[in-house]
């Protein structure tokens, strides 16, 4: 063998020595997902295994300071903090990039999830690219069938978001405990009041059936208060005209008005720009209606985006 072709061996074998020691230890906490829907498969493929008897265990008052401390110091940066006080509840934090625009956001997710009695608290995702102005709720997950593939879409598709997403289905856990819109001792709760108290605008995503609002395809109310009264307006002449009848809490008495929502009570509390909008099946079940609907409350976050 020439001494070039010794050479152009070594050289292959010292490569695949080395991606067989970056592929068993990577130092890097990136992880790029596989080609696909990116941000919403890993949000669905989360949520699907949610079910009434999924399991769920209600959080200690320092489990919600923990994670409301964690978050807070992600949103403020400081990323090494909020590992080491997500720690403490063993949660992890881990750096994903959505294939679609190429975008980084930040995942918070429970390490025990995956075990046979799941806690149930929920993840969080947050946009790393861009100065975050606003959240996307999503409280019932696979309970209100397709709302968490409508907030990945919609955290995916508008910069500066953050996504709130319940662990377990909402009948989950003993009584009403899993329902975390009308509860506050919660983890979702907690991280939502914390998205409040420092001034983020936020909308909650529901689905209704049928029965509910036979009249309407869509729901939307500014909860508690009326700082949203303006982006509701803006959200609901945007879905009528895309063909979709809306009611508008604000100006009529409506169903599923979400008054006694405890999130939108507390962004009311400070102020706080909040819609909570619900959604016939018609439109969560279809792709291109539901892509219709997220760009419309693309629209309303993009208004968040910029009002500084």
């Amino acid at each position: 063998m020439t001494i070039a072709k010794k050479l152009c061996a070594l050289a292959v074998t010292a490569a695949g020595i080395l991606g067989l020691v970056r592929c068993a230890g990577d130092p890097s906490d990136e992880d790029r997902e596989p080609a696909g829907r990116g941000l919403e498969r890993l949000v669905t493929d989360y949520a699907s295994g949610f079910g009434e008897d999924s399991g769920y265990r209600r959080p200690t008052r320092e489990d919600r300071r923990a994670m409301a401390a964690g978050i807070a110091l992600l949103l403020d940066r400081e990323r090494a903090a909020a590992e080491r006080r997500l720690d403490d509840v063993d949660f992890a934090v881990r750096t994903i990039t959505d294939p679609a625009g190429g975008r980084r956001f930040a995942e918070v997710a429970d390490r025990s999830e995956k075990g046979s009695v799941p806690r149930g608290w929920g993840r969080v995702y947050i946009d790393l690219d861009s100065p975050v102005r606003w959240s996307v709720q999503v409280p019932h997950p696979v309970a209100d069938r397709y709302t968490e593939r409508l907030g990945a879409e919609l955290l995916s598709r508008s910069p500066g978001g953050v996504l709130v997403v319940a662990g377990a289905h909402r009948k989950a856990g003993r009584g009403d405990e899993a329902d975390v819109a009308h509860r506050r001792d919660s983890v979702f709760h907690a991280i939502c009041a914390e998205l409040a108290r420092r001034g983020l605008p936020g909308v909650q995503l529901h689905g209704m059936d049928d029965q509910s609002a036979p009249k309407h395809d869509v729901v939307a109310s500014t909860g508690r208060g009326r700082e949203a009264v303006a982006e509701g307006r803006d959200l609901a002449d945007a879905l009528r005209e895309r063909g979709y009848d809306v009611c508008r809490a604000w100006a009529r008495s409506c169903p599923l008005a979400g008054r006694s929502n405890l999130q939108g009570r507390a962004a009311a509390t400070h102020d706080v720009p909040f819609l909570h909008i619900e959604f016939g099946l018609r439109i969560r079940e279809d792709r291109d209606r539901s892509t219709e609907a997220v760009e419309a409350l693309a629209d309303v976050a993009g208004t968040w985006r910029r009002a500084d």
